[in-house]
């Protein structure tokens, strides 16, 4: 008979797997991005993966400080986030059209 804790350790090892794999993948989106809003969506994928192997460490060791840190970097990382977005507005989009106002006026 399976226990209930090598059910919880074997689904550990799995989601450690599935993030490792999408470490991966993100890592290659940030360094082979086409565009820079391409590169920053994957640093905060990358901040999401980063929760997510905090979390599996944390029900892995039953270590309750673990969530602490998880939640602040959420916060942090979604800071982190909406200071590359007003970056990129403040830098204008690449490839962007211009506003019909202007066009109207020349």
């Amino acid at each position: 008979m399976i226990t209930p804790a090598a059910i919880v350790s074997g689904a550990a090892t799995a989601a450690l797997g599935i993030l490792s794999v999408a470490l991966c993948a993100t890592v290659w989106r940030v360094v082979m991005g086409p565009s820079l809003p391409d590169r920053i969506l994957a640093l905060d994928m990358l901040t999401g993966i980063a929760i997510g192997f905090i979390a599996v460490v944390a029900v892995r060791t039953g270590f309750s400080l673990y969530i602490d840190i998880a939640i602040s970097l959420g916060l942090v990382g979604f800071l982190a986030t909406v200071a590359f977005a007003r970056f990129v507005l403040s830098r204008g989009a690449v490839g962007e059209a211009e506003p019909e106002t202007r066009r109207r006026s020349e």
